[in-house]
């Protein structure tokens, strides 16, 4: 196996880190689906929209921000670096998997966040958030956990003896 079959030595270090940063948000989703908003739905409304609120404001920070722009932004690199090896399916797939989580984040997601922080009526403010934002986490759940795998299977594909050379 050659580095320019796999994309180089420090192709494969940019696969790693993105599949790491992948699972990292991928674990922060699955915490919330299945113990954070389970917990929270315990809650009266008050507290419910307090907590939430709370949330919001403390993920903003780098520890969030570098695996969430980081999964991106290194998937997007690997996926390039990988355009002509047997991983290039894989990086692509899990590219645009995550392409569509920050689309959900930013057009669902962030938006409900936005109008938890305005609203005045407890009461209204959780009728109208809970439900779409349960689901729209679920959904980029799922979406990063079927990235996460690509990017898992990349890296195997990547470091796996490619048959086609072997046969020479």
């Amino acid at each position: 196996m050659t580095q320019s079959s796999t994309g180089g030595k420090g192709a494969g270090a940019v696969l790693g880190t993105a599949t790491a940063a992948t699972g990292l948000v991928a674990g922060i989703w699955f915490a919330y689906g299945c113990s954070v908003m389970p917990a929270l739905a315990r809650s009266d409304d008050r507290v419910y929209v307090e907590v939430m609120r709370n949330i919001n404001d403390v993920i903003q920070n780098p520890v969030f921000f570098t695996p969430f722009f980081g999964a991106l932004l290194l998937t997007a690199v690997a996926a390039w670096q990988h355009r002509t090896s047997r991983a290039r399916g894989w990086t692509w797939t899990a590219l645009a998997l995550y392409t569509a989580v920050f689309v959900v984040t930013s057009a669902a997601n962030v938006p409900l966040n936005d109008a938890l922080a305005a609203a005045t009526d407890p009461v209204r403010a959780r009728a109208d958030f809970e439900g779409p934002w349960v689901a729209w986490n679920l959904v980029r759940a799922v979406l990063t956990v079927a990235g996460f795998g690509c990017l898992l299977r990349a890296l195997a594909v990547r470091s796996a003896p490619d048959p086609r050379r072997d046969a020479r």
